[in-house]
């Protein structure tokens, strides 16, 4: 069963929250509502999200301080972040939500469409990763368990060959991601997290490849999860 990514909604105001809500609810994934900077903070100490769409004019903590606050912590800094805002002061002012660390810079109101295609990119990225994190996971236990049986008694030739099978899934998915991107001249951002995401594909492949037999011995290093 495939887990739903989470995406956070930060707006001070219940209607804009319910708006969102009904533009983003075609994605089938987990939405949570955060009425403050500080409400935000708090859900990020717990859980992983995909992507956080932030309200700019919020009383107290502002979207930029949420924001600033959100890049400083390791668990949170690579999250993507999609800033709204209802007002639009010009270059200067969509520079400093650029400055903060967003991906982007939406003003209200805003086309839903655009807005749900723009989240869905970044939902399917998340979903790569938390994929390529389970091949990693479960090559680790290969190399941990050497000759011995793994999860549900799998000799290590059979279980070589089922995560050889899942990673070239993950591969094909991530390539046509990026063909996409590419066509659709995505954000920026996008296009490196997918790009980062390609690499780190590359790296597991690699590792599995330096397991298969005649191929040498010694465990390979395996693919950072940063």
């Amino acid at each position: 069963m495939v887990q739903k990514a989470k995406i956070l909604l930060v707006d001070d105001r219940p209607e804009n929250l319910l708006a969102l809500e009904a533009i983003l609810s075609a994605l089938d994934q987990t939405l949570v509502r955060a009425s403050s900077g500080e409400e935000a903070l708090k859900a990020l100490l717990t859980d992983d999200f995909a992507v956080i769409l932030l309200d700019v004019q919020m009383p107290g903590m502002d979207g930029f301080e949420t924001a600033a606050h959100i890049k400083r912590r390791e668990r949170t800094r690579d999250i993507p972040i999609i800033f709204l805002t209802a007002i639009n002061h010009g270059p200067h002012h969509t520079f400093r939500g650029y400055a903060a660390g967003a991906v982007d810079y939406i003003s209200k109101p805003f086309d839903p469409w655009v807005l749900r295609a723009k989240v869905s990119v970044f939902v399917e990225l998340y979903m790569k990763n938390c994929q390529l994190r389970e091949q990693a996971a479960l090559l680790r236990l290969q190399l941990e368990g050497g000759n011995r049986s793994v999860g549900d008694a799998k000799e290590p030739a059979g279980l070589l060959a089922e995560l050889s099978a899942r990673l070239a899934a993950v591969e094909e998915q991530a390539e046509a991601l990026s063909k996409q991107l590419d066509e659709e001249s995505a954000d920026a951002a996008a296009v490196a997290t997918a790009a980062h995401l390609e690499r780190k594909l590359t790296g597991l492949r690699r590792a599995l490849d330096a397991l298969e037999p005649g191929t040498g011995s010694g465990a390979p290093s395996l693919p950072s999860q940063s």
